[in-house]
């Protein structure tokens, strides 16, 4: 274990094999009490440092806060394996039994809401509360209509040695990158610095980067085929859950939130902001989370 620059925060590696294939997964650790396991969305900049304002938020209020980068994504390793949900259904509860001795709670960003649903599921008496964060259960291709078909076949093409590489080269540019967060990540285009930029950028620049983003792009990492199933998730949850919805998120994603509030045991609390204020307001989000676990 060592000990980074980012306030006393502990980055760690923990070794998970996946067929056959050993798999390094980054993730951090602050403070000291209840632990709370905090999961990043996922997207081409997908990186656990997406929850540090939060994190440190809660570590100052008596939380021992661990944050992961996915496998495939962020700091950890990015091997070229079939990443589906197969894969995260997987990892997640091998992490939770490898790295917590105690139960949980549970916070989830975006499309990680899925898999963190299903490991309440899985382990019911590992997660004591969950909260969902702009939840959201399609890829972008998937939300903007293209056939599954279709969309396979850009990720197959992405994945490919020389096209795919050309590919991401675009996707992956400064100038597109704020576009896209400009667009529905963030609502406060000042908080876009040429700093924050950079790090962004540089997160989607290690070898074998493009793998685990295309097949979230493309809808490959889905958890479900329609809001029908990932309402059922909510089903028969023995863990109580609050959904942190984006008052200002794109008008697909922000109808899927609004569809899991009418479920009668699911608290809804509302936030300025888009699919990413978990980031761009993570004190305030943090202190939300605060709130909520301390009921």
């Amino acid at each position: 274990m060592q000990t980074s620059a980012l306030d006393s925060e502990s980055s760690c590696i923990y070794e998970w094999q996946w067929s056959g294939q050993a798999v390094q997964v980054a993730y951090s650790r602050w403070g000291q009490g209840t632990p709370v396991l905090l999961l990043p969305a996922f997207s081409t900049v997908s990186s656990r440092h997406e929850w540090q304002d939060a994190a440190q938020t809660l570590a100052a209020e008596g939380y021992e806060v661990t944050c992961i980068d996915w496998p495939g994504f962020g700091d950890s390793s990015r091997p070229a394996l079939d990443y589906s949900p197969v894969l995260f259904e997987a990892f997640l509860p091998d992490f939770v039994r490898s790295c917590f001795e105690r139960p949980i709670n549970v916070v989830a960003a975006g499309h990680s809401a899925g898999f963190a649903l299903q490991l309440a599921h899985q382990l019911p008496r590992q997660v004591l509360k969950l909260i969902l964060v702009a939840p959201t259960w399609r890829g972008p291709l998937p939300t903007m209509g293209v056939p599954k078909q279709i969309a396979r076949g850009v990720e197959q093409l992405v994945r490919s040695p020389v096209i795919g590489q050309a590919l991401y080269f675009l996707n992956t540019r400064p100038s597109f990158l704020q576009w896209m967060y400009r667009r529905h990540v963030f609502t406060e285009p000042q908080r876009l610095t040429p700093t924050f930029m950079r790090e962004k950028y540089e997160t989607t620049q290690q070898k074998g980067a493009r793998f685990g983003p295309a097949a979230f792009v493309t809808g490959g990492l889905d958890p479900v085929t329609n809001r029908g199933a990932f309402l059922q998730l909510f089903q028969d949850l023995k863990a109580p859950c609050l959904i942190l919805a984006s008052a200002d998120g794109p008008p697909k994603s922000k109808a899927e939130m609004e569809a899991i509030a009418q479920l009668p045991h699911i608290r809804l609390q509302m936030h300025p902001g888009s699919l990413g204020l978990h980031e761009e307001y993570g004190n305030e989000v943090g202190e939300i989370i605060r709130s909520f676990l301390a009921e």
